[in-house]
Protein backbone atom coordinates (compact mmCIF):
# COMPACT_ATOMS: atom_id res chain seq x y z
CA UNK A 1 0.00 0.00 0.00
CA UNK A 2 2.93 2.25 0.77
CA UNK A 3 4.55 1.70 -2.20
CA UNK A 4 1.34 2.30 -4.46
CA UNK A 5 0.87 5.64 -2.30
CA UNK A 6 4.84 6.65 -3.44
CA UNK A 7 3.95 6.20 -6.88
CA UNK A 8 0.86 7.55 -7.08
CA UNK A 9 2.66 10.94 -5.59
CA UNK A 10 5.39 10.35 -8.07
CA UNK A 11 2.72 10.73 -10.63
CA UNK A 12 1.41 14.16 -9.94
CA UNK A 13 4.11 15.65 -9.29
CA UNK A 14 5.49 14.93 -12.50
CA UNK A 15 2.28 15.59 -14.24
CA UNK A 16 2.82 19.52 -12.17
CA UNK A 17 5.81 19.94 -13.66
CA UNK A 18 4.90 18.93 -17.11
CA UNK A 19 1.74 21.35 -16.95
CA UNK A 20 4.30 23.87 -15.48
CA UNK A 21 6.94 23.75 -18.45
CA UNK A 22 3.13 23.69 -21.18
CA UNK A 23 2.02 26.86 -19.22
CA UNK A 24 5.94 28.75 -19.43
CA UNK A 25 6.07 27.15 -23.54
CA UNK A 26 2.82 28.56 -23.83
CA UNK A 27 3.35 32.02 -22.36
CA UNK A 28 6.74 32.29 -23.99
CA UNK A 29 6.20 35.44 -26.60
CA UNK A 30 7.24 35.14 -30.83
CA UNK A 31 10.70 35.73 -31.29
CA UNK A 32 11.50 39.16 -30.28
CA UNK A 33 11.92 42.04 -32.83
CA UNK A 34 16.09 42.36 -33.80
CA UNK A 35 17.56 45.70 -35.39
CA UNK A 36 20.02 44.89 -37.79
CA UNK A 37 22.21 47.76 -39.88
CA UNK A 38 24.02 47.68 -43.41
CA UNK A 39 26.40 50.34 -43.62
CA UNK A 40 27.52 49.72 -47.21
CA UNK A 41 25.73 49.42 -50.58
CA UNK A 42 28.08 49.74 -53.53
CA UNK A 43 28.02 52.07 -56.54
CA UNK A 44 25.18 54.74 -54.93
CA UNK A 45 26.22 58.23 -56.34
CA UNK A 46 29.51 56.95 -57.95
CA UNK A 47 30.33 55.08 -54.95
CA UNK A 48 30.65 58.19 -52.70
CA UNK A 49 27.01 57.68 -50.86
CA UNK A 50 27.49 57.11 -47.22
CA UNK A 51 24.68 54.12 -46.69
CA UNK A 52 22.55 53.54 -43.67
CA UNK A 53 19.99 50.83 -44.00
CA UNK A 54 18.49 49.56 -40.95
CA UNK A 55 16.22 46.68 -40.51
CA UNK A 56 13.69 45.59 -38.19
CA UNK A 57 13.32 41.95 -38.17
CA UNK A 58 11.01 38.94 -36.66
CA UNK A 59 13.30 36.29 -37.13
CA UNK A 60 14.64 35.90 -40.60
CA UNK A 61 12.17 38.34 -42.04
CA UNK A 62 11.89 42.14 -42.38
CA UNK A 63 8.93 43.62 -40.98
CA UNK A 64 10.70 47.48 -41.86
CA UNK A 65 13.12 49.19 -42.82
CA UNK A 66 14.60 52.63 -42.91
CA UNK A 67 17.10 54.10 -45.66
CA UNK A 68 18.96 56.67 -44.84
CA UNK A 69 21.98 58.30 -47.87
CA UNK A 70 24.13 61.09 -47.76
CA UNK A 71 25.68 61.78 -51.11
CA UNK A 72 27.33 64.53 -52.79
CA UNK A 73 24.63 67.04 -54.00
CA UNK A 74 26.73 67.63 -57.10
CA UNK A 75 28.82 65.57 -58.73
CA UNK A 76 32.54 66.27 -57.32
CA UNK A 77 30.81 68.90 -54.95
CA UNK A 78 32.18 68.83 -51.17
CA UNK A 79 28.23 69.86 -50.14
CA UNK A 80 26.16 66.82 -48.97
CA UNK A 81 22.45 66.15 -49.36
CA UNK A 82 20.92 63.50 -47.94
CA UNK A 83 17.11 61.40 -47.80
CA UNK A 84 15.48 59.82 -45.74
CA UNK A 85 13.14 56.80 -46.73
CA UNK A 86 11.08 54.59 -44.65
CA UNK A 87 10.27 51.48 -47.09
CA UNK A 88 7.54 49.31 -47.36
CA UNK A 89 8.24 45.20 -46.87
CA UNK A 90 6.57 42.75 -49.14
CA UNK A 91 8.93 39.76 -49.44
CA UNK A 92 12.15 40.32 -50.64
CA UNK A 93 10.76 43.84 -52.40
CA UNK A 94 11.32 47.16 -50.07
CA UNK A 95 9.78 50.24 -51.87
CA UNK A 96 9.14 53.79 -50.47
CA UNK A 97 9.41 57.51 -51.54
CA UNK A 98 10.73 60.26 -49.26
CA UNK A 99 12.37 63.90 -50.43
CA UNK A 100 16.20 65.05 -50.55
CA UNK A 101 16.73 66.97 -46.99
CA UNK A 102 18.73 69.80 -48.42
CA UNK A 103 17.77 69.96 -52.76
CA UNK A 104 13.86 69.11 -51.99
CA UNK A 105 14.43 66.42 -54.50
CA UNK A 106 11.85 63.52 -55.03
CA UNK A 107 13.30 60.08 -54.06
CA UNK A 108 12.14 56.75 -54.78
CA UNK A 109 13.91 53.80 -54.00
CA UNK A 110 12.76 50.23 -54.69
CA UNK A 111 15.16 47.10 -53.84
CA UNK A 112 15.22 43.62 -54.13
CA UNK A 113 16.92 41.55 -50.86
CA UNK A 114 18.04 38.50 -51.22
CA UNK A 115 20.54 36.33 -48.72
CA UNK A 116 23.06 34.49 -49.75
CA UNK A 117 24.49 32.30 -47.40
CA UNK A 118 25.94 34.07 -45.06
CA UNK A 119 25.64 37.80 -46.76
CA UNK A 120 22.81 39.66 -48.95
CA UNK A 121 22.41 40.93 -52.07
CA UNK A 122 21.00 43.96 -53.17
CA UNK A 123 19.35 44.77 -56.83
CA UNK A 124 16.86 47.56 -57.98
CA UNK A 125 17.06 51.66 -58.47
CA UNK A 126 17.24 54.91 -56.66
CA UNK A 127 15.87 57.78 -57.99
CA UNK A 128 16.94 61.32 -56.87
CA UNK A 129 15.69 64.11 -58.81
CA UNK A 130 16.05 63.59 -62.95
CA UNK A 131 18.65 60.61 -61.75
CA UNK A 132 18.12 57.32 -61.60
CA UNK A 133 20.87 54.66 -60.30
CA UNK A 134 21.03 51.16 -60.68
CA UNK A 135 21.96 49.04 -57.60
CA UNK A 136 23.71 45.78 -57.93
CA UNK A 137 25.33 45.27 -54.95
CA UNK A 138 26.69 41.82 -53.29
CA UNK A 139 28.39 40.28 -49.91
CA UNK A 140 26.89 42.50 -47.96
CA UNK A 141 27.33 41.89 -44.20
CA UNK A 142 24.68 42.90 -41.15
CA UNK A 143 25.81 44.47 -38.29
CA UNK A 144 24.24 44.44 -34.38
CA UNK A 145 22.67 47.69 -33.32
CA UNK A 146 25.71 47.25 -30.53
CA UNK A 147 28.06 46.76 -33.53
CA UNK A 148 27.00 49.87 -35.65
CA UNK A 149 26.87 51.96 -32.22
CA UNK A 150 30.20 51.32 -31.49
CA UNK A 151 31.36 52.24 -34.73
CA UNK A 152 29.37 55.05 -34.83
CA UNK A 153 30.98 57.07 -32.24
CA UNK A 154 32.52 60.18 -33.06
CA UNK A 155 34.92 62.35 -30.75
CA UNK A 156 34.90 66.15 -31.74
CA UNK A 157 38.41 66.52 -29.40
CA UNK A 158 36.45 69.35 -27.68
CA UNK A 159 38.11 69.94 -24.26
CA UNK A 160 35.97 72.68 -22.22
CA UNK A 161 38.18 72.72 -19.49
CA UNK A 162 41.98 70.65 -20.29
CA UNK A 163 44.63 70.41 -17.34
CA UNK A 164 47.28 71.76 -19.80
CA UNK A 165 48.23 72.24 -23.34
CA UNK A 166 49.86 68.65 -23.89
CA UNK A 167 46.67 67.22 -25.67
CA UNK A 168 44.71 70.49 -27.18
CA UNK A 169 46.54 73.06 -28.76
CA UNK A 170 46.18 76.69 -26.84
CA UNK A 171 45.43 78.49 -30.14
CA UNK A 172 43.01 76.15 -31.39
CA UNK A 173 39.29 76.37 -30.81
CA UNK A 174 36.44 73.67 -31.31
CA UNK A 175 32.97 75.05 -31.03
CA UNK A 176 29.96 72.18 -31.88
CA UNK A 177 26.66 74.23 -33.09
CA UNK A 178 23.11 73.16 -34.17
CA UNK A 179 23.04 73.31 -37.92
CA UNK A 180 20.12 75.76 -37.61
CA UNK A 181 22.44 78.06 -35.96
CA UNK A 182 25.76 77.40 -37.99
CA UNK A 183 25.06 80.27 -40.46
CA UNK A 184 24.48 82.95 -37.91
CA UNK A 185 27.57 81.95 -35.67
CA UNK A 186 29.70 81.80 -38.36
CA UNK A 187 28.07 85.27 -39.81
CA UNK A 188 28.88 86.83 -35.75
CA UNK A 189 33.04 85.95 -36.66
CA UNK A 190 33.28 88.07 -39.03
CA UNK A 191 35.75 91.07 -38.62
CA UNK A 192 37.37 89.30 -35.33
CA UNK A 193 40.70 89.00 -35.36
CA UNK A 194 40.68 84.63 -35.55
CA UNK A 195 40.71 82.46 -38.55
CA UNK A 196 38.46 80.21 -39.45
CA UNK A 197 39.62 76.58 -40.66
CA UNK A 198 38.01 76.44 -44.40
CA UNK A 199 37.99 72.50 -44.04
CA UNK A 200 35.12 72.85 -41.34
CA UNK A 201 32.47 74.85 -43.40
CA UNK A 202 31.73 71.45 -45.10
CA UNK A 203 28.71 69.53 -43.17
CA UNK A 204 29.35 66.26 -43.33
CA UNK A 205 27.61 63.48 -43.54
CA UNK A 206 28.03 62.68 -39.71
CA UNK A 207 26.88 66.33 -39.13
CA UNK A 208 24.07 66.03 -41.22
CA UNK A 209 22.79 63.10 -39.51
CA UNK A 210 23.66 64.21 -35.61
CA UNK A 211 22.16 67.59 -36.63
CA UNK A 212 25.35 69.66 -35.32
CA UNK A 213 28.39 71.36 -36.86
CA UNK A 214 31.92 71.56 -35.45
CA UNK A 215 33.50 74.51 -36.52
CA UNK A 216 37.64 75.07 -36.11
CA UNK A 217 39.12 77.93 -35.22
CA UNK A 218 42.40 79.78 -34.49
CA UNK A 219 42.87 82.66 -32.23
CA UNK A 220 45.15 84.16 -29.65
CA UNK A 221 46.05 82.08 -26.80
CA UNK A 222 45.50 85.22 -25.00
CA UNK A 223 41.89 85.37 -26.03
CA UNK A 224 41.44 82.19 -26.79
CA UNK A 225 39.30 81.51 -22.88
CA UNK A 226 37.85 84.48 -22.75
CA UNK A 227 36.37 83.68 -27.01
CA UNK A 228 35.35 79.94 -25.30
CA UNK A 229 33.23 81.73 -22.98
CA UNK A 230 31.64 84.07 -25.01
CA UNK A 231 31.02 81.22 -28.28
CA UNK A 232 29.26 79.10 -24.82
CA UNK A 233 26.58 81.92 -24.68
CA UNK A 234 25.63 82.48 -28.49
CA UNK A 235 22.53 80.32 -29.62
CA UNK A 236 22.17 76.97 -30.85
CA UNK A 237 26.10 76.20 -29.47
CA UNK A 238 26.24 72.90 -27.92
CA UNK A 239 29.84 72.71 -27.25
CA UNK A 240 33.02 74.89 -27.01
CA UNK A 241 36.82 74.29 -26.19
CA UNK A 242 40.12 73.70 -27.02
CA UNK A 243 40.98 71.27 -29.62
CA UNK A 244 44.41 69.98 -31.37
CA UNK A 245 46.17 72.62 -33.57
CA UNK A 246 49.72 73.31 -34.37
CA UNK A 247 51.16 72.12 -31.27
CA UNK A 248 53.54 69.25 -31.77
CA UNK A 249 54.70 68.60 -28.42
CA UNK A 250 57.96 66.66 -30.00
CA UNK A 251 59.11 70.19 -30.53
CA UNK A 252 57.66 71.64 -28.05
CA UNK A 253 59.49 73.47 -24.91
CA UNK A 254 58.31 75.01 -21.49
CA UNK A 255 60.21 77.25 -19.67
CA UNK A 256 59.45 80.02 -16.60
CA UNK A 257 57.74 82.68 -17.73
CA UNK A 258 59.04 85.39 -14.97
CA UNK A 259 62.04 87.10 -17.48
CA UNK A 260 59.60 86.91 -20.71
CA UNK A 261 56.22 89.08 -19.59
CA UNK A 262 55.70 92.83 -19.21
CA UNK A 263 52.75 92.08 -16.51
CA UNK A 264 50.27 89.57 -17.98
CA UNK A 265 51.25 90.26 -21.01
CA UNK A 266 53.99 88.56 -23.17
CA UNK A 267 57.06 90.35 -24.28
CA UNK A 268 57.27 89.76 -27.65
CA UNK A 269 59.40 91.79 -28.94
CA UNK A 270 62.04 90.04 -26.51
CA UNK A 271 60.43 86.89 -27.55
CA UNK A 272 61.05 87.01 -31.42
CA UNK A 273 64.64 88.89 -30.91
CA UNK A 274 66.06 85.55 -28.62
CA UNK A 275 63.82 82.81 -31.20
CA UNK A 276 65.52 84.70 -33.86
CA UNK A 277 68.96 84.53 -32.37
CA UNK A 278 69.09 80.80 -31.80
CA UNK A 279 67.39 80.07 -34.93
CA UNK A 280 70.04 82.43 -36.67
CA UNK A 281 73.11 80.01 -35.40
CA UNK A 282 71.46 76.75 -35.58
CA UNK A 283 70.33 76.95 -39.73
CA UNK A 284 73.81 79.10 -40.54
CA UNK A 285 71.44 82.19 -41.40
CA UNK A 286 70.76 85.75 -40.89
CA UNK A 287 67.36 86.93 -39.50
CA UNK A 288 65.26 88.47 -42.29
CA UNK A 289 61.61 89.64 -40.80
CA UNK A 290 59.61 88.61 -37.83
CA UNK A 291 56.21 89.35 -37.47
CA UNK A 292 53.35 87.88 -34.70
CA UNK A 293 49.97 86.85 -36.47
CA UNK A 294 47.29 89.07 -34.60
CA UNK A 295 44.49 86.65 -35.80
CA UNK A 296 46.08 83.54 -34.37
CA UNK A 297 49.24 84.61 -32.37
CA UNK A 298 51.68 82.90 -34.06
CA UNK A 299 55.41 83.97 -35.09
CA UNK A 300 56.66 83.95 -38.34
CA UNK A 301 60.41 84.40 -38.43
CA UNK A 302 61.69 84.32 -42.25
CA UNK A 303 65.63 83.55 -42.57
CA UNK A 304 67.93 84.14 -45.25
CA UNK A 305 71.20 81.56 -45.81
CA UNK A 306 73.46 80.93 -49.06
CA UNK A 307 72.30 77.75 -51.05
CA UNK A 308 74.87 74.77 -50.76
CA UNK A 309 72.80 73.22 -53.77
CA UNK A 310 75.45 74.82 -56.31
CA UNK A 311 76.95 77.41 -54.81
CA UNK A 312 78.98 79.26 -57.91
CA UNK A 313 75.54 80.17 -58.78
CA UNK A 314 74.86 81.98 -55.30
CA UNK A 315 71.54 81.09 -55.02
CA UNK A 316 69.84 82.03 -51.82
CA UNK A 317 67.85 79.80 -49.54
CA UNK A 318 64.72 81.23 -47.52
CA UNK A 319 63.45 79.88 -44.17
CA UNK A 320 60.36 80.20 -42.98
CA UNK A 321 59.67 78.82 -39.64
CA UNK A 322 56.59 79.45 -37.97
CA UNK A 323 56.10 79.08 -33.81
CA UNK A 324 53.96 79.73 -31.08
CA UNK A 325 53.83 81.11 -27.18
CA UNK A 326 51.70 80.69 -24.46
CA UNK A 327 51.09 79.85 -20.98
CA UNK A 328 51.01 75.75 -20.54
CA UNK A 329 47.78 75.44 -19.30
CA UNK A 330 44.12 77.36 -19.70
CA UNK A 331 43.92 80.79 -16.54
CA UNK A 332 47.29 81.48 -16.53
CA UNK A 333 50.43 79.96 -15.05
CA UNK A 334 53.85 80.58 -13.91
CA UNK A 335 55.36 78.48 -17.43
CA UNK A 336 55.68 79.42 -21.13
CA UNK A 337 55.61 76.58 -23.65
CA UNK A 338 57.00 77.60 -27.09
CA UNK A 339 56.55 75.07 -30.16
CA UNK A 340 58.43 75.65 -32.92
CA UNK A 341 57.43 74.45 -36.58
CA UNK A 342 59.35 72.55 -39.17
CA UNK A 343 61.64 74.98 -41.26
CA UNK A 344 59.89 75.52 -44.65
CA UNK A 345 62.58 76.26 -47.54
CA UNK A 346 62.72 77.81 -50.74
CA UNK A 347 65.59 78.10 -52.92
CA UNK A 348 65.64 81.41 -55.73
CA UNK A 349 68.35 83.51 -57.35
CA UNK A 350 68.71 86.89 -55.84
CA UNK A 351 72.23 87.41 -57.05
CA UNK A 352 71.25 90.26 -59.87
CA UNK A 353 69.12 91.51 -62.32
CA UNK A 354 69.39 88.74 -64.39
CA UNK A 355 68.13 85.71 -62.89
CA UNK A 356 67.93 82.21 -62.79
CA UNK A 357 64.23 81.28 -63.16
CA UNK A 358 63.68 78.06 -60.79
CA UNK A 359 61.13 75.71 -60.50
CA UNK A 360 61.30 73.86 -57.52
CA UNK A 361 59.51 70.28 -58.23
CA UNK A 362 60.46 68.27 -55.34
CA UNK A 363 57.64 67.27 -52.86
CA UNK A 364 57.81 69.48 -50.63
CA UNK A 365 53.96 69.35 -49.00
CA UNK A 366 54.06 65.47 -48.75
CA UNK A 367 53.66 64.55 -45.39
CA UNK A 368 55.82 63.42 -43.48
CA UNK A 369 58.28 65.62 -45.45
CA UNK A 370 60.65 67.81 -42.56
CA UNK A 371 63.48 69.23 -43.97
CA UNK A 372 66.63 69.43 -40.85
CA UNK A 373 66.56 71.64 -38.44
CA UNK A 374 70.30 70.86 -37.04
CA UNK A 375 69.18 70.78 -33.24
CA UNK A 376 67.02 73.82 -33.01
CA UNK A 377 64.39 72.78 -31.05
CA UNK A 378 67.36 71.36 -28.38
CA UNK A 379 69.19 74.59 -28.86
CA UNK A 380 65.92 76.66 -27.62
CA UNK A 381 65.48 74.24 -24.39
CA UNK A 382 68.84 75.61 -23.65
CA UNK A 383 68.88 79.06 -24.24
CA UNK A 384 65.38 79.13 -21.96
CA UNK A 385 66.40 76.94 -19.76
CA UNK A 386 63.36 75.04 -20.92
CA UNK A 387 62.04 71.27 -20.62
CA UNK A 388 61.39 69.04 -23.87
CA UNK A 389 58.36 66.76 -23.62
CA UNK A 390 58.92 62.88 -22.82
CA UNK A 391 56.61 61.27 -25.28
CA UNK A 392 57.21 57.44 -23.54
CA UNK A 393 56.45 59.10 -20.62
CA UNK A 394 54.03 61.73 -21.29
CA UNK A 395 55.58 64.16 -19.22
CA UNK A 396 58.07 66.86 -18.94
CA UNK A 397 61.58 65.96 -18.42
Amino acid sequence: MRALLFCLVGLVTASSDLALAQTKLATKPASANETRYFTAIDGLMDGNADVILKETRQGKTVISAVLDVCYPAEKGSDRKDRFVVNLGVNGQTMTGTSQSLGDKLPVTVKLVRKPTGDTFEFKGQIGVGPNVTEVASSDNSDLSEKEFKDNQTVDDGIAAAPKDFTEVSPESIGVRVKLEAALDFLKSLKGQELEVALNSLAVTCDALRAGEQTISLSADPDRAAALIAKFKSQPGVVAAGWASGVVDMDRTIRFAAADWRDGDRLNKDKLAATIAGVLTRTLAAKSSTSAWNANTGTLKLTLKRPSQLYPPLELTETVEITALVAADKPGGSDKLMLWIGNPVITTADESGAAKLNLADDSSADEEGDQKDDNGSVDALAREFKGQRWDSDKSAWK
